[in-house]
């Protein structure tokens, strides 16, 4: 069963990079276009307010980003990032836990984009069709891995 799993693990790891840059453009696109709901009561925020406006734009673009899988890495790099000013200078200041302050999305989404920082995309990403060599340097990665331990 675990060399099962372990075989699917590069599909889930990319599902799971497609479900949450997805989500994560979507809120973007509800901030600065006014769809799905909106951000202020259905309205879109006004253009160019801080840190609204700017959060808005990392969330459209480095969802879209990370959907694609194209630059997975630094796209995430930087939406963690966002998520975390968001979470310490927006909701924490409220209150001490995200349940109680209203920035649970943003911890959440925070510590995911942190994973894909380290874990990369996955697969089904756009990222193995732009690098040179790439099915070789993972045929090279995993024949140099220690094999799995099985219990």
């Amino acid at each position: 069963m675990h060399t099962r799993l372990n075989q699917a693990q590069p599909y889930a790891l990319g599902l799971f990079r497609i479900v949450i840059g997805l989500l994560f453009a979507c809120h973007g696109a509800a901030s600065l276009f006014g769809v799905l709901g909106g951000a202020m009561n259905g309205n879109s925020i006004p253009t160019g307010t801080w840190p609204g406006w700017y959060a808005a734009v990392i969330q459209l673009v480095g969802g879209i980003l990370v959907t694609l899988g194209l630059g997975t890495r630094i796209a995430a790099l930087i939406c963690s990032g966002s998520m975390a000013y968001a979470y310490f200078k927006v909701h924490q200041p409220e209150a001490l836990f995200p349940l109680q302050n209203g920035g649970e999305p943003s911890a959440v989404f925070c510590w995911a984009f942190l994973l894909l920082v380290f874990t990369g995309p996955g697969a089904l990403a756009l990222d193995r069709l732009f690098s040179r060599g790439g099915t070789e340097r993972e045929k090279d990665r995993a024949s140099e891995q220690a094999p799995p331990v099985t219990v």
